[in-house]
């Protein structure tokens, strides 16, 4: 059996030993690519490989075509929109995500960012606190969990929106559990953002479930940048200056959007939700460990594809 690790942003070195060492414990080999500039030499890399585990790199059409051993592609994180379910499918390649690794670094993350931005990015002037305002969560999987646990400790109010999710597993967490989105957004001044980009949610978040937002009104985007209506967004600001909006990614318009509204939003430089060294630990040995586990018992617990 041989995996391939193939990632232009590398893992921590000490999750690349974690891994390493989970697979030849599994008597299989570990190939490495990192840090690789031409598609080309990723495309040469799986060639012979049982296994791929990636993180945001992209699993085209191409690349599966290339891996003629391919059986399984593991996305060392939760969301899995970098890799062509489809062309996976067709071909007979179990697709995994890795859910909950990077779980409590992207919640942690939403805080750190609203904290920011309640304080108007530290600019001098007089902020609000989080204590005592509601926080809406959109989608309450194990992101949402965590940013529900951490919002106790600021002694927020906490509502969430999800139909794949049981109302009793919202309220057990101490959630109120909303029915329409139209509510989560005006019945919370902080909202935080955690569905995956679909068909169905890509542009789906825009000025009309904005503008509901109560008066100074903040909206966190952690999840991609894909589900916002970015032009909606700017309408949405420009009639109301009391809301501000924070994201982990900047958006196609970010440049269009710090002209306009300065402090009032903020984009982290790329991708930040699972840059911890803990995130990154749990995300890359969980990857290998599902992996060897397909490859010598067939266990798809987490498969994504069908």
């Amino acid at each position: 059996m041989k995996i391939l690790i193939a990632t232009e942003k590398p893992f921590a070195a000490v999750a690349v030993e974690g891994m390493r060492k989970a697979v030849e414990e599994a008597g299989a080999e570990l190939a490495l690519l990192e840090k690789y500039t031409e598609k080309a030499a990723l495309l040469e890399a799986v060639a012979d490989a049982d296994a791929l585990i990636v993180r945001s790199d992209k699993v085209d059409p191409e690349v599966i075509a290339a891996g003629k051993n391919l059986k399984i592609v593991v996305r060392a994180g939760a969301g899995y929109d970098n890799i062509d379910l489809e062309a996976a499918t067709a071909a007979g390649i179990s697709v995994q995500n890795t859910p909950g690794q990077n779980s409590n670094a992207v919640a942690e993350l939403v805080f750190g960012m609203a904290v920011m931005m309640e304080r108007n990015c530290y600019n001098g002037t007089s902020g609000t606190e989080l204590k005592g305002k509601r926080l809406g969560i959109q989608a309450f999987g194990q992101v949402g969990r965590n940013v529900a646990r951490i919002a106790r400790g600021f002694e927020m109010e906490v509502s969430a929106l999800d139909p794949y999710c049981p109302a009793a597993a919202m309220e057990e967490a101490g959630v109120t559990p909303v029915d329409t989105v139209e509510r989560l957004y005006s019945e919370n001044s902080v909202v935080s953002i955690h569905i995956p980009a679909t068909p169905e949610t890509r542009g789906s978040i825009g000025r009309d479930l904005i503008v509901l937002m109560p008066k100074g009104g903040l909206l966190v985007n952690t999840a991609r940048k894909e589900v916002i209506d970015e032009e909606g967004l700017i309408q949405a600001l420009t009639e109301r200056p009391d809301l501000k909006y924070a994201a982990d990614v900047a958006p196609a318009m970010a440049n269009e959007m710090k002209a306009l509204f300065g402090d009032r939003v903020f984009f982290t430089p790329k991708k930040m939700g699972a840059q911890t060294s803990e995130a990154n630990i749990n995300a890359g040995i969980a990857a290998a460990r599902q992996a060897i586990d397909f490859l010598t018992t067939g266990a798809d617990r987490f498969r994504v594809n069908k």
